[in-house]
């Protein structure tokens, strides 16, 4: 033991922050531990002040995430066993797309005097859309224009992503956009907190800020985007791009005293969640679609071939390993969604039938659920609660559920919400298919690979063997493996993958009579998923009005007016 070498893996999610210290030899996992961000999503108020956020906001407190380094990585090291002395590289993973707003030498904007009660000073969450309006300007500017990098993002710029986001700060506070000297990726600012060096990785710059062929959108585009935006990209977000395994610098005197880690030990460039899993489920070869599910879900893919494809969040050469075009594609709510359904939805008599029998309320529903035949509850939903990422890229569109009588029980809107997620995974894989990127094997990551019923339902819905990851911690090992190539224990992620990596193939098989039910209930989800998504604005008015009325709620609000 005394001659291994161990890596340290870092994942931060949406909620928590996990790290695991791995062997480099073969990957195996010796001591983990999660830490709590004690302030979690803010999407109603700011810490301490009553005072609401409008719709569709969600920020976070970058305190949060140093504390992860403080907290996760010396209980991992301690639960592992492992001698400090013998790591030789740590790496991290994140949301995305996550910004932090920043002075030049990285201190987040909130922590800036004169700045804690400014929204706009705090970290933009991936799953702040609030920026909708702007991102819909971008698309139809760049459509205008026949920019040519909108095609590389299936047509369409989401309202998570970099410019969107940058351009709703530069115009709704302007005072807070003067002061940024640099809006940063979450997933490169921790790495700059650990190593004192802002590198920017080409995964979030490729797939997050719209960097193709090595440039950004041009200053003419955004200004004609918006007066006095054009300097957006030198002024506030270039840098110097690292490769994805690369070596970013070396860890810092004051992130050794954080983390327990010995100073100097490399410090991996900065990677996306989603995107890490890939090596740590082997699956970076072409045809092989990572599914990271969780409270959203991301679907990664190598190729060897450059397509087009609709509504997909983007192909960038690297993306998730080297040598090979990356395709990524997503649905912005599953496991929040079935979440949103049992904190909301679910009567009270449940949760006692559930605490009786010693189980959550959601295996409780999952157990009532898969004594069902395929159809028998009679309903179809979308899955939308978050808005559609793929293939659509719309976050003013919402969730429904059709077919629901006066019989319908919680646990028949729990298995048609299941279903949802997995319909929705199917609308992306035929598009990556009829758009002649071919997708032969599903493996799936994250939390939610632990409910059979749902991962049974993937395999039926695609008609596709899935597979499911060996480890509970896939992005934090993925980020493992990228540490030991930035250390240099192995010469690329591809190599490293094939020893450190774990994967359990064809865990779940399509079963026939089940998928031709499916594909009845998929046909009727395609209307609905084309009528509200394609030729109706229903969804988008309902969330303007709702939009309208929180305004004035919060106008009454602000000026201390009642009703």
């Amino acid at each position: 033991m005394s001659q291994d070498q161990y890596v340290v893996g870092v994942d931060f999610g949406t909620l928590s922050g996990r790290a695991v210290v791995v062997r480099v030899a073969d990957g195996a996992e010796l001591g983990t531990a999660t830490h709590e961000y004690a302030h979690g999503v803010l999407d109603r108020s700011l810490p301490g002040r009553p005072t609401p956020l409008p719709p569709d906001w969600a920020l976070q407190v970058p305190e949060d995430y140093r504390t992860v380094l403080r907290s996760a990585v010396p209980e991992a090291l301690a639960a592992s066993g492992v001698d400090p002395a013998q790591v030789i590289g740590i790496a991290t993973d994140f949301t995305a797309c996550t910004m932090v707003p920043t002075l030049a030498d990285g201190t987040p904007l909130n922590e800036v005097p004169g700045f804690c009660d400014r929204p706009h000073a705090y970290v933009k969450l991936w799953k702040h859309h609030a920026a909708q309006g702007q991102a819909d300007r971008i698309n139809e500017l760049a459509e205008h224009r026949g920019e040519g990098w909108l095609p590389r993002y299936g047509g369409l710029i989401s309202s998570e992503w970099e410019f969107a986001k940058g351009l709703q700060v530069f115009e709704e506070d302007r005072e807070v956009y003067d002061r940024m000297e640099r809006w940063v990726e979450a997933a490169d600012w921790i790495v700059w907190q650990l190593c004192g060096t802002y590198v920017r990785n080409a995964c979030t710059a490729g797939y997050k800020g719209i960097r193709q062929d090595g440039a950004y959108p041009s200053p003419e585009f955004l200004a004609e985007l918006a007066p006095g935006f054009e300097s957006f990209v030198p002024d506030k977000l270039d840098q110097p791009i690292g490769q994805l395994g690369d070596r970013a610098g070396g860890l810092t005197a004051e992130a050794s005293g954080w983390t327990g880690l010995p100073e100097g030990i490399a410090v991996a460039v900065g990677n996306v969640d989603a995107h890490v899993t890939a090596p740590a489920a082997q699956a970076v070869g072409p045809g092989q679609m990572v599914a990271i599910m969780g409270t959203s879900t991301c679907h990664v893919m190598s190729s060897d071939t450059l397509r087009e494809v609709q509504g997909m969040c983007g192909v960038v050469d690297g993306g998730i390993v080297a040598g090979s075009w990356g395709y990524e594609a997503g649905q912005s709510g599953v496991g929040d969604i079935f979440g949103w359904f049992v904190s909301n939805a679910v009567p009270r008599s449940y949760a006692e039938q559930a605490a009786a029998a010693g189980e959550s309320v959601h295996d409780l529903l999952t157990r009532l659920a898969s004594e069902q035949e395929v159809g028998e509850h009679g309903l179809v939903a979308l899955d939308w609660h978050s808005g559609n990422r793929s293939v659509l890229v719309d976050h003013e569109l919402s969730g429904l559920v059709v077919g629901q009588t006066l019989a319908t029980r919680p646990e028949d809107t729990y298995r048609a919400l299941l279903e949802a997620t997995a319909f929705g995974t199917r609308v992306i894989v035929e598009t990556f298919r009829d758009s002649g990127v071919p997708v032969e094997e599903f493996i799936v990551a994250g939390g939610l690979a632990k409910n059979p019923l749902l991962m049974q339902i993937y395999a039926d819905v695609t008609r596709l063997p899935l597979s499911v990851i060996g480890s509970q911690q896939g992005p934090a090992l993925g980020s493992a493996i990228h540490a030991a190539v930035a250390a240099g224990a192995y010469p690329d992620v591809a190599l490293a993958a094939k020893s450190m990596g774990k994967v359990t193939r064809d865990a779940y098989v399509p079963d026939e009579d089940r998928a031709r039910c499916y594909d009845e209930l998929f046909e009727q989800y395609l209307a609905l998923h084309d009528h509200f998504g394609r030729h109706t604005t229903t969804m988008r008015r309902l969330k303007a009005i709702r939009r309208a009325a929180a305004q004035r709620r919060h106008d009454r609000t602000t000026n201390g007016a009642t009703r």
